[in-house]
């Protein structure tokens, strides 16, 4: 189910965490050439990205909220 970025967070090992409107968050780590998301390593391009809908896995899971 897509859902929108409503900001972001750094995990305990420094990578970057999406916090979505569900209320779950979600990994958006730059780690070619698995995943390329060079926009995650720079406060403009985070920026950019707030309000873009990305696909929640923990939705598709009906998982409980990651925070409130």
């Amino acid at each position: 189910m897509k859902q929108a970025i409503v900001g972001f967070l750094l995990d305990e090992e420094e990578h970057w965490v999406a916090k979505l409107s569900c209320g779950h968050n979600q990994h958006v780590r730059h780690n070619p050439p698995w995943q390329n998301r060079s926009w995650v390593v720079t406060d403009e391009g985070r920026k950019r990205k707030i309000g873009f809908r990305i696909n929640c896995k923990k939705c598709d899971l009906n998982a409980p909220k990651d925070w409130r």
